[in-house]
């Protein structure tokens, strides 16, 4: 008996929320009337090296020398990366990272390496 009493007054209470729930289904606003005359934003101003928001395009000079090939960038006129491919081998990038002429080895990967020891083989 004591178990039907909260039993009941659950299934009450469940009863009551969702004829509440219905209630508030039925009082929705009307929705606003449809925008007539819409007129799209106008477009924004293409991109030209002037505006301050848009990057500069770097400028590339490739040159030869043997079995070197060098791609240098440069922005404004002033040299900041140069790119070595050589004949064979992988290429490597130098890189003036402080702007005072000074190219520093750079192939852009991450110079953590983790340790590699073979602790045991099966």
């Amino acid at each position: 008996m004591r178990f039907h009493f909260p039993v009941a007054l659950l299934a009450f209470s469940m009863l009551a929320a969702q004829a509440a729930d219905k209630e508030k289904l039925g009082t929705l606003p009307a929705p606003p009337p449809p925008v007539k005359n819409y007129q799209a934003p106008p477009e924004p101003p293409a991109a030209t090296g002037n505006d301050s928001g848009a990057l500069p395009e770097p400028e590339v000079t490739i040159t030869t020398d043997g079995d070197v090939r060098r791609e240098e960038y440069r922005i404004g006129g002033h040299l900041y990366m140069i790119k070595v491919i050589p004949k064979s081998g992988r290429p490597y990038y130098l890189v003036d990272n402080e702007g005072n002429g000074e190219f520093l080895k750079d192939d852009f990967q991450p110079s953590v390496s983790p340790p590699m020891w073979v602790i045991k083989r099966f």
